[in-house]
């Protein structure tokens, strides 16, 4: 007899408008304490509270999850130090967020840059159905090409600081100098290119230093390449996580007087064995009814053939439903998954279908994703490791 499908109702959901990544530049603004200005696009709102700080500064860690510091604190002790014992207080007033759903970069950048769930800004996972046309956008590659301010329309908190008079700047490799994913997510203000981590740590104390009131954006990926690569479990990850704890200690040491420097990230990261994996290429019972099939290993959506969206429910949740949250479109849209709200310009790519990993388990498709199926760390879904992100704050 198999197990009862999981109840929806008991899946997590971040927590927006209060301690969500999309939380966390709109908080360091309210902390500059500027006009709205007659006109102006609003700042989004946010139950976040942070110190004040003239000069602020964001390190941005991809795929550096708050359990998988806890876990491994002894190869990033400035960092673990930082992150304390408990979820809500450490050393130097630690924390932690949620990152959104789905816990994926391209959705999780856009909402730190854009202080809005991906129900409104729009990137709603790593690959979705462009709405109208029968084809999945990669959302961190941008392709195929789709014009970025129409389909993420909302400004940037960088860019509506920048036109309130404060110092802005991204620090990042010159690769993003001018990618869609940049233009829509983290642009306003000024870019400044650092090929090099330790350069790049550099730079961005310097740009922080430059201006009265700032704030610079700064990123570090080779930690989420490694866990992708080789998995949290293994001793690539970790010599990435030492480098990752001296540079953060590097920013830290440059810090110019009344700054404040927060690490956090974008999501975290759990590896999955490969007898855990569902292929979802050689198995007929999930293929049945489907059109396209977007996300990622650990929260797919699933586009179906007209008609076919409650047969296709069926048959996930049948196969499924025991180790994954599977939910139709307007039930994951009522849990609030994706936000509080979802644009109707939104609605149309998100999944007829939402699969969403609850443990050990992953739906790849080695056929056709023979690069994403071959990955040892993964992540998307809601679980805490995935879902739970640090939020460590150093002042000056």
């Amino acid at each position: 007899m198999r197990p009862s499908p999981l109840d929806l109702s008991e899946a997590p959901v971040p927590a927006y408008g209060a301690r969500s990544l999309s939380d966390l530049l709109p908080a360091i603004a309210a902390g500059f304490r500027l006009t709205a200005g007659k006109g102006r696009t609003a700042i989004p709102a946010t139950e976040l509270r942070l110190d004040p700080a003239e000069r602020v500064c964001v390190l941005l860690v991809d795929g550096l999850g708050a359990e998988q510091l806890r876990d491994h604190a002894a190869y990033a002790p400035f960092l673990a130090g930082l992150l304390g014992d408990g979820d809500d207080a450490g050393r130097d007033g630690a924390r932690v967020l949620t990152a959104g759903f789905p816990s994926t970069t391209a959705t999780s950048l856009a909402s730190f840059g854009t202080g809005l769930p991906a129900g409104r800004h729009g990137l709603a996972g790593y690959t979705v159905a462009v709405p109208g046309r029968d084809v999945l956008m990669n959302q961190l590659r941008w392709e195929p090409w789709t014009d970025p301010v129409r389909w993420q329309p909302h400004p940037t908190v960088f860019g509506m600081l920048h036109a309130r008079g404060v110092h802005t700047a991204q620090v990042l490799p010159s690769r993003f100098a001018t990618t869609a994913l940049t233009l829509i997510a983290v642009s306003g203000g000024r870019f400044v290119a650092a090929d090099d981590a330790d350069e790049r740590m550099d730079r961005a104390a310097r740009e922080l230093g430059a201006a009265g009131q700032t704030l610079v954006y700064t990123y570090l990926s080779d930690l989420d390449a490694a866990g992708h690569q080789d998995g949290v479990d293994s001793d690539t990850w970790r010599d990435q996580l030492i480098r990752v704890d001296r540079l953060a200690q590097r920013l830290a040491n440059r810090l110019p007087p009344r700054s404040a420097l927060y690490v956090t990230s974008d999501h975290g990261m759990v590896d999955v064995a490969p007898d855990r994996r569902v292929d979802y290429d050689h198995e007929p019972a999930l293929r049945g009814g489907v059109a396209l099939l977007g996300g990622e290993a650990r929260a797919r959506h699933v586009y179906t053939s007209p008609g076919a969206a409650a047969d296709v429910h069926a048959a996930w949740r049948e196969s499924l439903g025991d180790r994954m949250w599977v939910a139709t479109r307007d039930e994951a849209v009522e849990a609030g998954w994706f936000g509080p709200r979802v644009d109707d310009r939104v609605l149309p790519r998100i999944g007829d279908v939402v699969a969403v990993a609850h443990g050990d388990v992953a739906v790849v498709a080695t056929e056709s994703e023979p690069g994403a199926s071959a990955m040892v760390g993964l992540h998307g879904a809601l679980t805490s490791a995935e879902l739970t992100v640090p939020l460590l704050q150093v002042r000056s």
